[in-house]
């Protein structure tokens, strides 16, 4: 999106436009970059443009496949209620968002030449392939532009790293929150990990979405860590920033949150912990960079056996220790 036109401003005349539909949040958002990466080679004369968060456009555009961000969102997970769309309809609505009547219907009214989306029941206009529960967020996608006639491999993952150097350059990066306590392990163990590897030698730093402070600096004041330790709290740390930490670091010990798949982005080594959903369906890529711990109960469901958002720690996050979670950090490549 380097030099990119400001979503306002009309579309340069005579070229068609694809409207992709992922208002969703970071992970989503690096979890369709294999989709997204097979539409621009697939359709080199198009402008593309994704309908997201407006915070999230230096996201986007570190993809370097976007050329114009459609400020989209709606609370949770939801299906926004509109899409600030002007001038001719898109030759090519996708939807990447979910799979229903709200985000079909959304697109289908801007009057797309074609649509591409996952059939449901709700809109049997809608001729796609069917939708599967048990699939990894990105095959999905990629699954869908193929019946389409779009090759996207999920393995297509990975963004360049940004121009810009890392503000802590090897560290090891800790990452304690998430947006809801499901998903969240406890201060004490990710503290306990953050002091083992600074006493190992190893900078730490732990970073901090949009209100975390205060979880950050309970992690860095058990851990020991000196100060200036925590980036980020009062607000989210700059993507720029954030990205560039990330590229440059020894490796992340993350949740099962947007942080992980950036790491996996970038190819920088995790450790990722999952509790109540699987990591068939989130995980990182099977690479040797990457270690996803998880450990389902008997007669978990194999896919989503808790609730990802509820406010107490779920019970397979918590059987996930501290020197395992030590042992997979010595073990990355």
């Amino acid at each position: 999106m380097t030099g990119a036109r400001p979503a306002s401003a009309p579309p340069p005349a005579g070229v068609p436009r694809v409207l992709v539909l992922r208002a969703l949040g970071l992970g989503d958002l690096l979890a369709a970059v294999p989709a997204l990466r097979a539409l621009r080679r697939e359709l080199p004369g198009h402008e593309l443009l994704l309908a997201a968060p407006g915070r999230l456009a230096a996201v986007a555009a570190a993809t370097g496949l976007v050329d114009r961000l459609l400020p989209t969102h709606a609370p949770g997970r939801a299906v926004p209620v509109r899409l600030p769309w002007t001038g001719p309809p898109p030759d090519l609505a996708v939807d990447l968002h979910g799979n229903g009547p709200a985000s079909h219907l959304l697109l289908q009214r801007l009057g797309p030449r074609r649509l591409f989306a996952y059939r449901h029941r709700g809109t049997p206009e809608v001729d796609g392939p069917p939708w599967r529960a048990d699939e990894h967020e990105r095959d999905r996608w990629c699954r869908l532009l193929g019946w389409y006639g779009i090759p996207a491999h999920p393995g297509d993952l990975r963004i360049p790293p940004p121009a810009t150097g890392s503000p802590a350059p090897g560290a090891t990066v800790v990452h304690p929150g998430a947006d809801a306590g499901a998903r969240r392990w406890p201060a004490e163990r990710f503290a306990a990990v953050a002091r083992a590897a600074h006493r190992a030698g190893h900078r730490v730093v732990v970073t901090a979405g949009a209100g975390e402070g205060p979880l950050a600096r309970r992690v860095a004041g058990r851990a020991g860590l000196p100060p200036g330790s925590v980036l980020g709290g009062e607000a989210d740390v700059p993507f720029p920033l954030l990205c560039a930490l990330v590229a440059g670091a020894r490796c992340v010990v993350v949740g099962d949150t947007g942080l992980a798949h950036l790491a996996s982005a970038l190819g920088t080594p995790s450790v990722v912990l999952f509790g109540p959903v699987a990591p068939r369906l989130w995980g990182p890529p099977p690479d040797r960079r990457h270690v996803a711990l998880w450990h389902p109960g008997p007669g978990d469901d194999p896919l989503r056996p808790g609730d990802a958002h509820a406010d107490a720690p779920d019970p397979r996050l918590l059987r996930i220790t501290v020197p395992e979670v030590l042992h997979a950090m010595d073990g990355l490549r």
